[in-house]
């Protein structure tokens, strides 16, 4: 087969979706860009993929660079999302994104060379490229995850409350739950434990603490709706 232009690459990158609770809230980790396109403008931290490393490899460096975290230790909980390669979201030509979504908590370091600040999700700037689709797909992937995945404790401490990991579900899922149905309902999938520790904090009794039975990723085999 003969071609009549040469073959031109579209350019790699990776962006990293990275979510926490910040009082109660579901933020998201956004960057202020210093350089065309969209100067000034904020944006999912990300960048070029180089040759010789793999998509993951390339985001723990840009990650570490450009905002001064560490995804392996930072990190509760992170999986390759998606990958975005609409011909027309980048005006310098086209850009094929492997974007990952990471969890963690009580993430209070962010340095690194650009200027970062957590967002609330339901409260976002204009954003660059078409970062706000990548974050909404993000929010709606986590959500469903809720549902059959212990992916909940991306977003907690090792050890916490029943009241704090509905918390959890009612940021993420950006609605109230019944409390007495959803303590039910979550006990009987037998994905947590009971430890012999109480949380002390606040005004009200002291509270059990709980724990998952697994640090890592694990599905459940029926859902939690």
């Amino acid at each position: 087969m003969h071609y009549k232009q040469a073959y031109k690459p579209p350019t790699l990158t990776v962006d990293a979706v990275l979510f926490q609770l910040v009082d109660d809230q579901l933020m998201v980790l956004l960057t202020r860009r210093a350089e065309e396109p969209f100067k000034g403008e904020w944006a999912l931290p990300g960048g070029y993929s180089p040759e010789g490393q793999t998509t993951i490899q390339a985001l723990a460096s840009i990650v570490k660079r450009k905002v001064g975290l560490d995804i392996t230790a930072d990190l509760r909980y992170i999986e390759q999302l998606y990958t975005f390669d609409t011909i027309a979201r980048d005006p310098r030509g086209h850009a094929v994104s492997v974007t990952y979504m990471g969890c963690g908590y009580a993430i209070t370091t962010v340095g690194g060379s650009q200027f970062a600040e957590w967002h609330p999700v339901d409260q976002l700037p204009t954003l660059a490229y078409d970062h706000a689709d990548i974050i909404a797909y993000a929010r709606e992937r986590l959500s469903a995850k809720l549902a059959y995945t212990n992916a909940a404790m991306g977003l907690l401490d090792k050890k916490f409350t029943l009241s704090q990991l509905q918390t959890v579900y009612e940021a993420v899922l950006g609605r109230e739950l019944d409390k007495r149905n959803f303590r039910k309902k979550f006990l009987n999938l037998e994905l947590i434990r009971e430890t012999s520790e109480v949380w002390k904090g606040g005004a009200h009794r002291p509270a059990k603490l709980y724990a998952f039975n697994s640090d890592s990723p694990e599905t459940l085999s029926r859902s939690f709706d």
